[in-house]
C-alpha cells in the first residue's frame, strides 16, 4: 500500500472498509505460534532428550539437567533484548532471537561432547527471551491497544497449546529418526517461523494507521490512549520511581511458586499417596486452568487493571498452595489443583500488561527486561531451596509453607505500587 493510499483509507467515513483483514490479527497470530514453538521445544519436550544423551556420552542425570540452570542467561540478557526491540523493533528482534534457538538445536544435532551441550544450550536460552514474551507484550499493546488484556491472554495462551502439540511430536521423532535428527529438524522448521516473522510482523504507529479500515480492525481509540501508546516514561525515570522497585520484588518473589513447587509438584504429590499416572493427570489439569488462566484474567484487567488482577491470581496461588499444604493425598487435592493453576497461568499475560499500565510504551522492552533480571533469583535458588528442605525433612511441606509467605509479601509489594505520579498527571491531562 502506498502512502498516498493509506492517507486515502485514513480519510474515508468510520463505517468504510478497505480491502484485505486487519494485519494485527495475523501479527498476534504469528507472536502465538513464536511462543508455542519455543516454549514448547525448548522447555516442555526437553526430558524426552534426558534418557538418550545418558546412553550416547554415558553423562549422569545431573550433568544433562545442569543444562537448564543455563537457562538464568534469560534474566541477565533480558535487559539487552529489551533495548534491542526499542531500538529496532520487535519484528527484527524476533526473528533474530528464533535464529538463535534455531542455530542452537542445529548445533545440538551434531555435538559430541558436554562443554559443547553448555554452550549450545547458552546460546538456546539467549534468544528465548527475544522470541516469546518479551515482543509479544509490545505488539499485543500496539495492534490491540482496548483490547490488550483478553489479546495478551490469546497470545500467551500459545505456551500451553504449543507445549500440548510440541511434547507428542517430538516423543514421536525421537523415536522414528532418532535425538540427532530431531534436533535438526526443529531447527530446521525455527529457520522457517523466522522467515515467516519477517513477512508478518510490523510494529510501527505508521503501520496500524494504514490498517484501521481494513476488515476486523479494532476501534478507534481515544486521544489520551493514543499517547499512552505513543509516550511514557523513560528507563531512567521508570527505576527512579518506588513503583518500579515494587513490582520488581513482587514478580520475582512470586516466581519462586514456579522454580521452587511447581518443579516439585509431581515428587510432592506421590509422597502424599498419589500414583505416578495419577500424578501426571493431575499436571494436565493445571496446565489446563492455567492456559484458561491467560484468558479470564488477561480479560478482567481491562476492566479492575492488570495491577489488581496480578493480585488476584497471587491470592489464588495462595490458596491452592495451602490447601495442597493440608490435604494430603485426599480428593481436596483435586480442587486445590484446579485453584492453583487458575492463580499460576495468568502470570505471563499480566507481567506486560502491568507494566505497560505503569510506565507506558515508550521504552517498554527496556523496562520489562530490567524486570525480569532479579528472576534469576529464584530461578537459581528455587529448586535448590527445595532440594534442600526434601533431603532434610523427607517432605517438601516447609518449601510450601516458605513459598506462601513470599507471595504475602508479594501481594503487599503490588498494593504499594501505584501508577507514578508523572504518567498519572499526564493522563488526567
Amino acid at each position: 500500500m502506498t502512502i498516498s493510499q493509506s492517507r486515502r483509507n485514513s480519510d474515508l467515513p468510520e463505517d468504510t472498509h478497505v480491502k484485505g483483514i486487519y494485519r494485527g490479527w495475523y501479527v498476534v497470530g504469528v507472536s502465538a505460534l513464536s511462543i508455542g514453538a519455543i516454549l514448547g521445544t525448548v522447555q516442555f519436550a526437553f526430558g524426552f532428550f534426558i534418557e538418550p544423551l545418558e546412553e550416547e556420552f554415558g553423562w549422569s542425570r545431573t550433568q544433562v539437567n545442569v543444562s537448564l540452570s543455563i537457562g538464568v542467561v534469560t534474566s541477565f540478557l533480558s535487559p539487552v533484548v529489551g533495548n534491542l526491540m526499542d531500538r529496532f523493533g520487535a519484528k527484527w528482534t524476533m526473528a533474530g532471537s528464533i535464529l538463535l534457538v534455531a542455530s542452537a538445536f542445529l548445533l545440538r544435532s551434531i555435538m559430541t561432547e558436554l562443554w559443547q551441550f553448555y554452550l549450545f544450550s547458552g546460546i538456546m536460552f539467549a534468544g528465548t527471551p527475544g522470541a516469546t514474551m518479551m515482543p509479544a507484550g509490545r505488539l499485543v499493546l500496539t495492534w490491540f491497544p482496548k483490547a490488550r488484556g483478553r489479546m495478551m491472554g490469546i497470545v500467551t495462551s500459545g505456551n500451553n497449546i504449543g507445549s500440548g502439540i510440541a511434547v507428542p511430536i517430538v516423543a514421536g521423532m525421537i523415536g522414528f529418526v532418532g535425538w540427532r535428527w530431531t534436533w535438526g529438524l526443529m531447527g530446521i522448521a525455527l529457520v522457517g517461523l523466522a522467515m515467516l516473522v519477517l513477512l508478518v510482523i510490523r510494529d510501527h504507529a505508521d503501520d496500524v494507521i494504514k490498517e484501521r479500515r481494513k476488515r476486523w480492525a479494532p476501534s478507534d481509540i481515544s486521544e489520551q490512549e493514543k499517547s499512552r501508546l505513543t509516550g511514557g516514561m523513560s528507563v531512567s525515570a521508570a527505576v527512579r520511581t518506588s513503583t518500579f522497585w515494587f513490582l520488581v520484588v513482587g514478580m520475582t518473589l512470586q516466581q519462586f511458586v514456579r522454580t521452587g513447587v511447581v518443579s516439585q509438584m509431581v515428587p510432592h504429590l506421590e509422597q502424599v499417596g498419589f500414583t505416578r499416572g495419577i500424578a501426571m493427570t493431575m499436571m494436565v489439569v493445571l496446565a489446563v486452568f492455567a492456559g484458561s488462566s491467560k484468558l479470564i484474567f488477561g480479560r478482567l484487567s481491562e476492566s479492575i487493571t492488570a495491577r489488581i488482577s496480578f493480585m488476584v491470581i497471587m491470592v489464588l496461588q495462595g490458596i491452592g498452595l495451602s490447601v495442597l499444604l493440608f490435604a494430603g493425598g485426599s480428593w481436596i487435592a483435586w480442587g486445590a489443583i484446579v485453584v492453583f493453576g487458575l492463580g499460576m497461568g495468568g502470570v505471563g499475560a499480566l507481567t506486560p500488561l502491568v507494566i505497560f499500565d505503569m510506565f507506558g510504551l515508550k521504552q517498554f522492552g527496556s523496562i520489562v527486561g530490567l524486570t525480569r533480571m532479579a528472576i534469576s533469583i529464584p530461578i537459581l535458588l528455587g529448586p535448590i531451596m527445595a532440594g534442600i528442605i526434601f533431603d532434610s525433612t523427607g517432605k517438601y511441606d516447609l518449601m510450601f509453607a516458605i513459598t506462601i509467605g513470599l507471595l504475602v509479601v508479594s501481594i503487599g509489594s503490588f498494593l504499594l505500587a501505584k501508577t507514578p505520579r508523572m504518567l498519572a498527571s499526564k493522563e488526567s491531562d
